[in-house]
């Protein structure tokens, strides 16, 4: 039977662990209380047997606390088995709000007394924690539920007017008395009805504006101003602004047209800019779009509380019975009444509706079995990787394949394409190895990523993925060594690495439902969004994985090889002239700099959206990067003493702006203020020295574009194998740094307790702005 405690640790939300109670500090507790009931026969006996006055000392404690007991028992008029009184107590915080907060007092001598009154003071300190927080949180998802109503039924107004039904339907939906409808919109400029909107009558004017919704030239606003005579219009403006973001290169570029044209066009009208931004049924079909999302998110927040709630009052009902248990008292049964009175159990009417089945869920990990399939194929295909791995080792040996005399072509013409699986390889296993430290630390990935949990891929997964592809990859080097070895025809032999590329492309784009298809069409979707940058919202997941493109570079570089080897159809001539030719020099600029540039685009599209200057200072890191990886490239082709000097001075910049990011920004550590010597308050490995460690290896990682100036090569073998062991290295480092920057994220969704995504509302209020 699995103790609570880990089923504890594994149910609990993990942004919310600092708010649940403390289950395990607690229970420490009891142990002291435990210790000092065992002590206490050897502290009577002192070594030397008993004492005269022990008799005299039993009396009096007995006397004493019978007294107490029934003193406290005539003035409270408690039953007679009540040992602890919970008193609730009001008082007013700085927000001049009133907060409830318990107190227990002790109505019987224990013979523990100091430890068990610590308990119980730790005890009412984790209630009001858990009251306070949970009074939070329920404050904001109703805050959110009034807004979503009022959100709902102003998109059914809207869309009753772009229907052309002039007849008005009552509201629908519960609204309270306090939430009243305010003025909403897209802009500072009114907007218009169109897409086969008409007039809008007085009826429905009417109808608008005792829910709150004012529209311009109306009979009210005439009336408001005096009586003054309406003037008549084609179409009446409605000062209801739609906000729609800004998610796809379509809105992207008509915001920004929309912002020129206000701000170089429009500025002389401002009073009376009604050309503009209209109501279509586009934008309300986004809008609706929104407004689903949102209480699709308003509902997992409620679906999280319940289990706070749920797991909370579990916890305090385990953590009393262990007392009464080690105390020999029942006291549990007062202070559980106390707790269920509580605001974080009586504000739910229904403890999981009284289904006792449905509420012992909670307490049982909802963690998705693994197949037991996919860990036997994953060792499978381990052992294959492993065994073939071997024997194309001694084979090539044996065929002189690495030799500085027969191994050139080989490595021209075998070595790219073969290097991009490997490295992608590599890459999929570190991956696998983040999600098995982020699960074992409990970092909810799932949820910074936005990964839907049911098609999310698991470390299993990435492990089975990693070793399926490497099995392949060396079945292919091995069959295509065997060939070569038997005098096969070159130009039929080599185009073993080209039908391999193509099958994995073609595998990547299937559209059917096999081989992870959401993972695939997740990953290519993503790479949409970065290639097109900053046509499209960036998203966590969206930087993340461009991150690890700018890691990926000599994979870039080697498809370039590839491509060219290929359609310049070197394969039948076994002459790789590619390298030889201007346009593919002049490409293999534009392969180091997209990353960086890529990556540089998503920060000024952020920077352009949150108004965050971290943005911009994030987007000089990696044109600091291009700087430096431009200047390289050229040192290869032009090697003098002035590109040495640019080359040195470019990758030094480069280098400690990317460090002090690394650390800083990205981690979060060296703070020199924190608890922990310059890392941070919180970790999620108990072994700091860990820290230390991946510092020093960052560092030494991030400086190895020193070999790119040392030229430290003997032959083109030697290179290209220096190079792949380089690119490795790299990719070491960015899965290494993959870890640290989710938990620092981790850190700070737990920090501002973010369980639930928060999904901007379309219909913005005049006020806000």
């Amino acid at each position: 039977m699995v103790k609570f405690s880990k089923e504890l640790e594994a149910q609990l939300i993990p942004e919310w662990k600092d708010a649940f109670v403390n289950y395990w500090q607690l229970k420490k507790h009891i142990k002291k209380i435990k210790l000092a009931r065992n002590k206490r026969p050897t502290q009577l006996n002192h070594g030397f047997g008993r004492s005269i006055v022990d008799p005299i000392r039993f009396i009096a404690m007995k006397l004493l606390s019978t007294k107490l007991f029934f003193s406290s028992n005539n003035n409270t008029n408690t039953d007679d088995d009540e040992t602890v009184k919970v008193r609730s107590k009001s008082t007013e915080d700085a927000s001049d709000h009133e907060v409830e907060f318990y107190q227990t007092e002790l109505l019987q001598l224990f013979s523990e007394e100091d430890e068990v009154r610590v308990f119980f003071e730790r005890l009412d300190e984790e209630l009001n924690k858990v009251n306070q927080f949970y009074k939070t949180k329920e404050s904001e998802f109703l805050e959110r539920g009034e807004a979503l109503n009022d959100q709902l039924q102003t998109l059914m107004d809207l869309k009753q007017i772009l229907d052309g039904n002039r007849r008005w339907k009552p509201n629908i939906l519960p609204r309270s008395s306090s939430s009243s409808r305010r003025n909403s919109g897209f802009s500072d400029s009114p907007l218009g009805l169109n897409d086969g909107s008409t007039e809008i009558s007085d009826e429905i004017i009417a109808a608008f504006e005792r829910n709150g919704v004012k529209f311009m030239n109306s009979p009210a606003a005439a009336a408001a101003g005096g009586g003054a005579k309406r003037k008549k219009v084609e179409k009446r403006k409605a000062a209801m602004r739609i906000d729609i973001p800004a998610t796809t290169p379509t809105s992207a570029i008509s915001a920004v047209t929309s912002m020129l044209w206000e701000d170089l066009i429009s500025n002389s009208t401002k009073q009376d800019s009604t050309a503009g931004h209209s109501i279509n049924r586009k934008k309300i079909q986004c809008a609706e779009k929104m407004i689903r999302t949102a209480f699709v998110e308003l509902y997992r927040g409620l679906g999280l509380l319940k289990t706070y709630s749920s797991l909370n009052m579990v916890a305090f009902t385990k953590i009393l019975k262990k007392f009464d248990k080690v105390s020999k008292q029942e006291a549990s049964a007062r202070y559980l009444k106390a707790v269920k009175r509580s605001h974080f159990i009586s504000s739910d009417k229904h403890f999981a509706n009284n289904d006792r089945k449905r509420a012992m869920k909670f307490l049982r990990p909802r963690q998705h079995k693994d197949s037991h399939l996919v860990t036997f194929f994953s060792g499978l295909f381990t052992g294959c990787f492993v065994s073939l791995f071997g024997i194309y080792i001694i084979l090539a040996h044996l065929c002189g394949i690495f030799s500085a005399t027969t191994g050139t072509a080989y490595m021209e013409t075998v070595y790219p394409v073969f290097s991009v699986f490997a490295l992608l390889s590599l890459h999929m296993f570190l991956y696998g190895c983040n999600m098995m430290m982020w699960k074992n630390t409990r970092i909810n990935y799932n949820f910074i990523f936005e990964f839907a949990p049911n098609t999310a891929l698991k470390y299993r997964d990435a492990f089975l993925i990693c070793t399926t592809l490497m099995t392949c990859i060396v079945g292919a080097l091995l069959i295509h060594l065997l060939l070569t070895a038997a005098a096969i025809s070159p130009s039929h032999v080599d185009t073993i690495p080209g039908f391999l590329l193509l099958i994995f492309i073609a595998l990547l784009i299937c559209p059917f439902d096999i081989f992870y298809r959401p993972t695939r069409y997740c990953f290519l979707r993503i790479m949409r969004n970065i290639i097109c940058s900053p046509l499209y919202k960036v998203l966590m997941v969206d930087f993340f994985m461009a991150d690890q493109l700018t890691s990926q570079i000599p994979l870039l570089r080697h498809l370039e090889s590839t491509a060219c080897y290929f359609l310049a159809e070197s394969f039948k001539t076994r002459q790789y002239t590619c390298k030889n030719g201007s346009l593919y020099r002049q490409f293999a600029y534009v392969i180091s700099f997209s990353p960086y540039y890529w990556r540089a685009m998503q920060c000024a599209r952020r920077w352009f959206d949150e108004s965050d200057p971290n943005h911009l200072a994030n987007m000089g890191k990696y044109v600091s990067a291009m700087v430096a990886a431009g200047a390289r490239l050229t040192y290869a082709t032009q090697s003098n003493s002035l590109w040495f000097g640019v080359v040195l001075v470019t990758s030094i910049v480069a280098t400690v702006y990317q460090l002090y990011w690394d650390f800083v920004k990205d981690w979060g550590l060296l703070n020199p203020n924190s608890k922990n010597p310059w890392l941070r308050d919180d970790l999620m490995l108990k072994n700091k020295s860990f820290y230390y460690i991946s510092i020093a290896l960052n560092v030494v990682l991030r400086v190895a574009w020193i070999e790119s100036i040392t030229r430290f090569r003997i032959n083109q073998v030697q290179t290209h194998l220096l190079d792949f062991f380089l690119a490795s290295l790299e990719v070491i480092r960015r899965g290494h740094w993959n870890f640290y920057r989710l938990e620092n994220e981790h850190l700070n969704n737990a920090g501002k307790f973010r369980a639930v995504k928060t999904v901007p509302l379309p219909f913005r209020e005049m006020d806000s702005d």
